[in-house]
């Protein structure tokens, strides 16, 4: 009898034992898998090449607003070299592209930005190639923001049609991390894209900050109670990541900076982006730390 029940003791415990070997198995395949899925980054970079990197409109004395995206996309090239570099070649497969909206009517510029989507993986990652990115990504966005002043012709920046219509197709891919790095004064117009719902709109002007009455002390009140903000993109972007450098906000109101951050805040929540911040514009140097950290941390 004793011996019995020593048997059936024994075959439970060996159950059990290989019943957690296989579960501890299961668990360690889906951690892997997952791991390797945001160690391969997709990183787009969305440029508002509107009046506010204008040197007649908004002179910099410090730093020129246009050099210090450069320094910021230098940052984020930086960030993007130093993670493929820290992979087997057998695991790179990774992106990076830089985008307008709309596209500038210059065509210099339109190709220029097509030489800087890079993709690489394992048949392309050459120690030289990997090398010669940053390099790459700092001319030619120069080049860029050169041939943008000097044509000294600012058609806006539709930011908001962006998400509606490019960002789904353009900045998302299955099986990657993706990270959207936005580089604006937080305001965005574009007269071709002027939507209004209520109190929602499209759009962000100054102007429009003091039409709406939120230049006062109670703005938020306002704001929350009367339901102001961006008008709302019915779009799941829960697999997506958003950086957003350079708010500059207008010195005529005291409050502009925190109601332009309550607009993106609310958007961004909206379009269930759960992994955001939202930066004031300041000297590369300053910035570098946190860019390269936003990028380096793991979901």
């Amino acid at each position: 009898m004793k011996n019995t029940l020593l048997k059936i003791s024994m075959s439970l415990l060996l159950i059990f034992f290989f019943s957690c070997k296989e579960e501890t198995k299961t668990e360690s395949k889906e951690t892997s898998t997952r791991s390797s899925v945001s160690e391969n980054y997709n990183i787009s970079i969305l440029v508002d090449l509107s009046d506010r990197i204008s040197l007649k409109k908004n002179p910099n004395p410090t730093m020129e607003i246009y050099q210090r995206d450069l320094g910021y996309i230098k940052s984020v090239s930086e960030a993007f070299t130093d993670h493929l570099k820290s992979k087997k070649l057998r695991q790179i497969d990774d992106k990076m592209q830089l985008f307008f909206n709309p596209e500038p009517e210059n065509p210099e510029i339109n190709s220029i930005s097509k030489e800087l989507r890079i993709t690489v993986n394992k048949d392309n990652a050459s120690k030289k190639f990997l090398n010669s990115i940053n390099d790459t990504y700092s001319s030619k966005t120069s080049k860029i923001y050169e041939s943008a002043i000097k044509d000294d012709k600012y058609i806006g920046s539709d930011i908001w049609n962006f998400f509606d219509s490019k960002v789904q197709d353009q900045c998302i891919d299955k099986d990657f991390r993706n990270i959207l790095i936005i580089l604006t004064d937080g305001y965005m117009f574009y007269e071709g894209t002027q939507i209004k719902d209520g109190n929602l709109s499209s759009y962000l002007t100054p102007q429009l900050i003091k039409q709406n009455g939120l230049n006062t002390n109670n703005w938020q009140k306002r704001f929350n109670e009367e339901n102001f903000g961006f008008i709302k993109v019915d779009t799941d972007l829960s697999n997506l990541e958003v950086l957003v450098l350079g708010i500059n906000p207008s010195k005529n109101n005291p409050f502009e900076e925190k109601v332009i951050k309550a607009y993106w805040t609310k958007w961004l929540s909206e379009m269930k982006i759960k992994h955001f911040e939202i930066k004031n514009a300041d000297l590369p140097s300053n910035m570098d730390k946190i860019i390269k950290d936003f990028i380096s941390e793991k979901e």
